[in-house]
Formats: C-alpha cells, structure tokens, sequence
C-alpha cells in the first residue's frame, strides 16, 4: 500500500508540476512570440550616412614572415614537466604537448593547410559596420534535385572550418534534395571583423547573419547550429520565424528550474515513463554516478574558461595571444575533453581519435594568424554581463520546425520532455549513436544524415 500510495503522490505531483510548467511557458509565450531584429552599428567611429553593401571574393593568405615568426615563438617556449599518472585531468598534458608542438613545428604545412581553406568560396561584406567573412558553396546542377538554402554557424573554440568535412555531404550529395551553404564566421572569430563596440551578443549577431542572408538574396532558409552557433540560430528563428523555414540543432539548452523540471529529476530515473522520459534519457542524465555528478559537479569542473571569459577575457587573453603554445593547448583541451569526458584520463587527451593532427591545428592557425582569440572570448563577456534570465530570448517560445540532435558525449543532455518547453516544434529528436561536442568535425556524415532527414519531414519529401 506504501509503494502503490508513493506512485500515486509522485504521479500526481508530476502531472500537478507538468501543468505548472506548461502554464509558466505558454504564459510567457503569450508576452512575446518573437525578438524586435532592431539595428546595430559595431564599427570603429560613428555610423555613416550610407553603408557598403558590396559583397567581395576573399582568400586566406599568409606570408614566409608570418610563419617564421611563428617558429620563433614556438622554439622559445617554455614547458612546465606534468604531475605523473594525471593525464589531461590537470588541462593539457604537456608530455603529449611537445609531440603536438613538434608536429606543428616541423610537419605541418600551413601553406598547404591554406590551399584547403580556399577550396570553397569566401567572401566578405560590410554589415552593421563590421567586414563579415563567409563560405558560400552552391551544388552541381543535378536533373530533378531540390536546393535548399543553408546557415552554419560555429561555435567557440571552433571556427568554419569545423564544416569542411560535411560540407560535400550536403552540397555534392546525389539525394534528391541538396543545399546551398552558406557559413559566416562569427564576429570577433577568426576571418571576421572583431566588433570595436561593447554589447555585440547572440541576438546582434542573429540580426547581422539575417541581413547577409537578405544581402545574399535569400527570402527563407534552414539553420543549423552547435554551440553558440545553436543559440545565434535559435535567436535567428525568434527573430524573423517567417525567414526560418527549419531549425537543427547538436547543442540543446535549457533551464534546470521549474516544478515539473525539479519533479522529473526528483523521479525520473525510476519513473521514466512518468516524466516523458525514455531509457536513453535515464542512462544519459543520470549514468552510473547520478545526476547531480553528472550534471551539476562535472559541468563546475568543466567551466572554468566560462567563468574567466565571461568576465575578464582580456585579462586571460594577453597570454594565449602571445604565446602560440599557449593558445594550442588552451583550445585543444577542450577539443579533448568536449569529445569525450573520458579523454581526460588519458595521457594524449585522445585527440587523435576523432581528429587529425593538421585538422586541429588548422583550427588553431585560423585563432593565431587572425589574433582572434581575445575577441572570441569577449562574446562570453558581452553574453554573460547581465543576468541571462532578463533576456528577451530566454521568455520567446522557438515556433520554427525543429530538429535536435542529440550526441551522447554532448557537456549536457537535454531530454525531448525538457526541450519542449523551449522548442514548440519538434519535428524530430534524434538519440545520436556516437559524437560529441564538435558534431560536424566529429561525425559529419551521422549530423549531415541527421539534417537531411529532418528537412526532408518539413519538406514532406
């Protein structure tokens, strides 16, 4: 009678919770069903009368200058000898470091490297006061193929180049529907002008990537996006939902608060089926070591960049821009650690796993060559400096079709029954069978895949 009157209790506080939080989200997307898009002006100076709205070819480019430097910097840099048996729980293991610098000191080709960024089509223009560099790569013609219009965005500490590997995938496939892609580098992040004023954030770049798509000449297209790339895309579907004709997304967020939140955390683990959660949920959230471990205690072991970049970035920065060592391991490490939280016990971060030597430091060379690492840091600061909860973004309900991909080595997993509260759209959610952080330079063809699919649902194809 004891168990039978507990699963009575449980069961009606969830649906008590659950209809709570329905009313909480449905209340405040009555307030507001989309973000005002507003303007901008993140320029050096004053804003001018008229704006340059031309669209130019650009090439990556280096120098033999460049690159001795680079060597220079390198030979100079000092090494601190690793605690024994730690593996990469202390941040980059400086044993494997040395492998890795001497790889990048002697092998690597950054001319060769550049050849291969060049491949696809890059452009800037000149929005909101600020030279915005992108790929756009259109599809061989096809008899009978659909092209559809594409966004990437990226993330930190990533770059565009995360997409070269998917994007044949989605630009040369011989499905009946292609895309045309089209992935801008976020402001402040490698080949695009760093913002010159305070307050560039997710929703100022959202505005600015919607206007080089209408510069492009695009009325509706798809976006797809991984960290903060999945926030700017989200706020592009809160903001122009008529534009949006589809949302993907590989890094799903959401609040740990409210009743039916705090209900299927209390009892979800032995009560799935109450809460709407599935197995995989149960074995994600909660794994062999319990949910707050999993999701409260690692992810404060993994966000101390968070807590610097989000307040003194320039601080930190002077280091890693200096010092190209310095900035390779501070990036790589969470190229580690990100793909897998297992990584961290072992002496070469299992880097090479998933990704190669050159790929990574291709990675780095766009940080370095661009002196972007302290503006890419600053966007934590400017997203980060007044209490998020205030954002507007944070009461607008997401009304675009929607897919979420869900990888199993995500920082955090966020069920289905979680992400609707944000997300009134679903049309699909995908348990990915492996991948991490970096879906696209991970498991491309598994994301590439996974997005085809789900624009094919919207499509009804």
């Amino acid at each position: 009678h004891f168990h039978l009157l507990l699963l009575l209790v449980a069961g009606s506080a969830v649906a008590v919770g659950g209809l709570l939080t329905c009313y909480y989200w449905v209340y405040q997307g009555t307030k507001t069903k989309r973000i005002p898009i507003g303007d901008g002006w993140w320029g050096a100076g004053e804003k001018p009368q008229s704006e340059d709205e031309k669209v130019f070819p650009f090439q990556v480019q280096t120098s033999d200058e460049e690159i001795q430097d680079l060597y220079d910097r390198i030979d100079r840099t000092r090494y601190t000898e690793p605690l024994e048996d730690t593996g990469f729980q202390y941040g980059f293991n400086s044993t494997y470091l040395k492998k890795v610098v001497s790889h990048w000191r002697h092998q690597f080709n950054w001319k060769k490297q550049i050849a291969i960024l060049n491949k696809y089509p890059q452009f800037k223009t000149n929005i909101e006061g600020l030279d915005v560099h992108f790929i756009h790569v259109r599809p061989p013609h096809r008899e009978g193929q659909r092209v559809l219009p594409l966004m990437l965005v990226h993330g930190w500490p990533g770059s565009v180049y995360e997409f070269y590997r998917i994007l044949p995938l989605l630009t040369n496939s011989l499905d009946s529907l292609a895309f045309e892609v089209i992935c801008p580098s976020i402001p402040g992040y490698g080949f695009s002008e760093a913002p010159h004023k305070q307050g560039f954030d997710t929703l100022a770049a959202a505005r600015v990537f919607h206007k080089l798509m209408e510069r492009l000449g695009f009325s509706d297209y798809y976006l797809q996006g991984g960290d903060w790339g999945s926030i700017i895309t989200t706020n592009m579907a809160q903001m122009k939902p008529e534009c949006v004709k589809g949302l993907h997304l590989n890094m799903l967020t959401n609040k740990l608060r409210g009743f039916g939140v705090l209900f299927s955390i209390l009892i979800g683990r032995y009560l799935p089926w109450l809460v709407g959660f599935t197995r995989e949920d149960v074995r994600r959230l909660f794994g062999s070591v319990g949910f707050m471990e999993r999701n409260f205690y690692e992810i404060i072991r993994e966000t101390g960049y968070l807590h610097i970049q989000g307040t003194k970035p320039d601080s930190a920065g002077c280091g890693v821009n200096d010092s190209p060592v310095g900035l390779a391991a501070y990036i790589l490490e969470k190229f580690s650690t990100w793909t897998d939280f297992n990584n961290r016990d072992l002496e070469d971060g299992g880097l090479e796993r998933k990704f190669t030597l050159d790929d990574l430091l291709t990675n780095i060379m766009i940080y370095w060559t661009t002196g972007s690492i302290v503006s890419s840091m600053r966007f934590y600061k400017e997203n980060l400096k007044t209490n998020i909860d205030n954002r507007l973004d944070n009461h607008t309900g997401v009304y675009v079709p929607t897919g979420l991909a869900a990888f199993p080595n995500e920082v955090r997993h966020v069920p289905q029954s979680w992400a609707r509260d944000r997300f009134r759209n679903i049309y699909s959610y995908s348990y990915m069978p492996r991948g991490g952080h970096f879906a696209a330079f991970e498991e491309p063809q598994l994301l590439a895949d996974d997005l085809l699919q789900f624009v094919k649902k919207v499509e009804k194809l």
